[in-house]
């Protein structure tokens, strides 16, 4: 079967040259044809076919949702995509992809953690009080002791 240019140079072709005007393969061409020989229904056996990946059951998604409002374990302060995975038991873009589905960014958290020293209440009403009613003539000066490294949350 063939049919005029698209140019209306009166020139016939066939199946073989319409794919530089659909912008598809000749793979896909050929494929087409030979499902078109089949009849409609072979045109449309296409839509049928499963997804290449089964979707993740509902209850894993739940658990890494869980999970990651959850601590994560060790002397981490924030769950990581890696680790969410591995102690999921799933991939990384399956963790990516149900975080972003939840809104969740549990690498971005950044929380402040009260310290379970039972004096802290008396040491920051110490500190504080530095600042606001500083005794007479006294200059107060905070010093961070390693100003360039992380500090981990220890608590």
């Amino acid at each position: 079967m063939a049919r005029p240019d698209r140019a209306g140079h009166g020139q016939w072709r066939g199946y073989s040259g319409d794919h530089a005007d659909g912008g598809v393969s000749k793979t896909a061409v050929w494929r087409w044809q030979a499902r078109l020989d089949k009849g409609v229904e072979g045109l449309l056996r296409d839509k049928t076919r499963p997804p290449g990946m089964p979707r993740l059951p509902l209850a894993v998604v739940d658990r890494v949702v869980a999970l990651t409002l959850c601590d994560p374990p060790g002397e981490t302060t924030n769950w990581t995509g890696r680790q969410m995975a591995k102690v999921a038991g799933v991939g990384l873009t399956s963790v990516q992809r149900i975080w972003k589905a939840h809104g969740l960014a549990p690498h971005r958290v950044r929380a402040f953690k009260l310290s379970n020293d039972p004096k802290f209440a008396a040491k920051v009403r110490d500190i504080v009080g530095l600042y606001v009613d500083p005794p007479a003539h006294a200059v107060v000066i905070s010093v961070d002791e390693k100003s360039q490294i992380q500090a981990l949350d220890r608590t």
